[in-house]
């Protein structure tokens, strides 16, 4: 039975679904373990752990700080990346101090592990408690360039 549409043509009222299929070679396994060094700063991070909770661990020269869970470590897509967000650095009248990690999206195949470059992002929040100072730029960037390796671990 053949129908016509709109636009003057003939279909055979039969609906095609395109399926994606991946060949043998090409697995997708994407990494649940971070570990990245730069200049004076360290950071670790799972998106799971053996509680079930994302871990973080950002040490630099002055102090190294753990986080755990959702309400520690916020987390969100983007299209260049994940950005995980820790606060380092919190006062009632100055303003605080927060740390992104840039995790680009890695697909570690057949392999364990991957070499994978990106970008840390330090910023700082200002803040006082006289109103009057509180106008004009309220943040500042810093960003500094980490290496590390990504991994896929059984927690």
């Amino acid at each position: 039975m053949q129908t016509r549409n709109l636009i003057g043509s003939f279909t055979l009222g039969i609906l095609l679904t395109t399926i994606p299929v991946l060949s043998a070679n090409a697995l997708e396994v994407v990494p649940n373990l971070y570990q990245f060094q730069g200049k004076n700063i360290s950071i670790t991070y799972s998106t799971t752990s053996f509680i079930g909770k994302p871990l973080l661990t950002y040490k630099d020269k002055q102090q190294t700080l753990n986080f755990t869970g959702n309400e520690q470590i916020r987390s969100v897509e983007t299209e260049i990346g994940t950005l995980v967000t820790v606060t380092i650095r919190k006062t009632v009248d100055t303003g605080s101090t927060l740390f992104t990690l840039l995790l680009p999206r890695v697909n570690l195949g057949n392999s364990n592990s991957a070499t994978v470059e990106t970008k840390g992002i330090t910023t700082t929040n200002l803040f006082s408690v006289n109103p009057k100072f509180n106008q004009g730029q309220r943040q500042t960037y810093t960003t500094i360039p980490l290496t590390g390796i990504a991994q896929s671990v059984a927690f």
